[in-house]
């Protein structure tokens, strides 16, 4: 093992006053944030208005509106297409409303990794910043 290998003394003091930072502002603001947060709901149209659907703070379907006049064109693979299109468009918005929200507290790429469950983006990060490149 070379130096290069271990965390530099000064990045990880750093870092741990960084976290404890990070730590204090999230027991006094978390609360306020986490709540704001659950409340996020986001509705999206469709481009021709047919379809509408709501989706919650955690990307899951709340609500899909039909409106009739899709019956007009059976195409059932289009109506299906349309239908994940706009779910996906409502679901990325929500995770920007989350993330916004939660910038107040943490910063956006830790927020990111962890939406996207990119484990290993965030252990890279975490080293980085122990060996003092960050």
């Amino acid at each position: 093992m070379t130096s290069s290998d271990l965390p530099d003394v000064a990045g990880v003091k750093a870092y741990a006053e960084q976290l404890q930072s990070s730590f204090e502002k999230m027991l006094v603001e978390g609360p306020k944030v986490a709540a704001a947060a659950r409340a996020v709901s986001i509705t999206k149209k469709s481009k021709d208005g047919l379809i509408t659907v709501t989706v919650s703070a955690r990307g899951e379907l709340e609500k899909l509106e039909l409106d009739p006049r899709i019956y007009r064109r059976p195409d059932s693979r289009e109506l299906a297409e349309s239908i994940v299109e706009v779910t996906q468009a409502a679901i990325a918005e929500a995770k920007e409303a989350v993330i916004e929200i939660f910038e107040k507290i943490a910063p956006r790429q830790t927020l990111e990794r962890h939406m996207d469950g990119d484990i290993e983006g965030i252990s890279n990060d975490m080293r980085a910043r122990m060996m003092g490149r960050e």
